[in-house]
């Protein structure tokens, strides 16, 4: 069977690096999705400079699959439809897709119909070896072009190594892999890993460490590969960090970009800000208290800046950790550079009508 191409627009996006926000869940009070606080959150990444938008994924909480919120294809509808009104093709529409070869298969042929570039596959199936996964990403790939994920153990991805990465790589629906294991080991095993698969020029790769976005971005890793010593670089992130301050964001790629071209300055103003950039991410993410209050953690920092209404998420046992709100509130005092406050109070009434 043909593999699918990615879109020539998408491709070229994809291979120059983007600012890839993973979409977050406005709910109510009742936790239903609240569409028109969904529909604002779209049009800010949008209006933000985002180069792609991740939807469907673990910031946008897994449990839309339960049949009792049966929320997947209404939330990937109604970012659908923002991306079709924000008339940009060089936006990149990724899906994630979760579950065992049926389910995920079923998810990829969905976002199909809806128009999306791509699915982001997650590693965590109950009971998948590593076979599994391959087969499955394999199946995937012959609906839409796939980006693989390497998701950190605390929050229930698999460990995975360097030969599941070459292997892995070596698919040729593969077009992006996503970084996020929070372990520099384990991020070097996956460049290694997709450098000795022999597509390193075919695959894009992603930061989602978020804990080491600055790092990630300034790093070159020197490889081997079937055409001999390569250096690899991450073009961009997928990130639960980037869905908030994504404005900064862009700019931070930006930098990213000319450090690479040996602009001092760019390099300099990087290195100020990566030790800033993981303390927003510790009062985001919660990592103190494993990661409990990672999503509400968003949703919170959204909250403050009037984007969202509140922290709810579908599963009432994840919410916000003690004195986590205070932290969040700290960081967009200490680093007004890094959290888009101006620009979201600037248009906010517009996003919201």
């Amino acid at each position: 069977m043909a593999i699918p191409p990615l879109r020539d627009a998408a491709a070229r996006t994809l291979a120059r690096g983007a600012v890839i926000p993973a979409h977050p869940l406005a709910l109510t009070a009742e936790r239903r999705m609240d569409e028109r606080r969904q529909r604002a959150l779209t049009r800010y990444y949008l209006a933000a400079g985002a180069g792609g938008l991740a939807v469907g994924v673990h910031t946008t909480q897994f449990e839309i699959r339960d049949s009792q919120h049966a929320l997947l294809e209404p939330v990937l509808a109604l970012a659908a439809e923002e991306l079709d009104a924000h008339h940009d093709p060089d936006v990149l529409r990724i899906a994630g897709v979760a579950g065992d070869v049926r389910q995920a298969v079923a998810e990829a042929e969905l976002a199909r119909e809806l128009g999306y570039d791509a699915v982001l596959v997650s590693p965590r199936v109950p009971g998948a070896d590593p076979r599994m996964l391959l087969d499955r990403a394999r199946a995937i790939g012959e609906i839409l072009p796939v980006i693989g994920f390497y998701l950190q153990a605390a929050i229930g991805g698999p460990v995975l190594d360097r030969g599941f990465w070459r292997e892995f790589a070596a698919i040729s629906s593969v077009v992006a892999v996503k970084a996020a294991p929070f372990d520099r080991y384990r991020t070097l095993e996956l460049v290694r890993g997709v450098g000795e698969s022999g597509r390193a020029d075919e695959v894009a790769l992603y930061t989602g460490n978020d804990d080491a976005i600055v790092s990630d971005l300034m790093s070159e890793f020197h490889v081997d590969s079937p055409q001999g010593r390569r250096t690899l670089r991450f073009a961009g992130g997928l990130l639960g960090q980037w869905a908030v301050g994504t404005r900064a964001a862009v700019g931070l790629l930006e930098r990213a970009r000319r450090s690479a071209a040996a602009d001092a300055d760019a390099r300099a103003s990087l290195l100020r800000q990566g030790a800033d950039l993981v303390d927003v991410n510790q009062a985001v993410f919660d990592p103190g208290n494993d990661f409990r209050g990672v999503i509400a953690g968003v949703h919170e920092m959204l909250r403050q800046q009037g984007l969202l209404k509140g922290t709810w998420c579908l599963d009432p046992q994840e919410a916000l950790s003690p004195g986590q709100a205070e932290e969040i509130a700290r960081v967009r005092t200490a680093y007004p550079e890094l959290n888009d406050d101006d620009f979201i109070a600037q248009h906010l009434d517009e996003w919201l009508s």
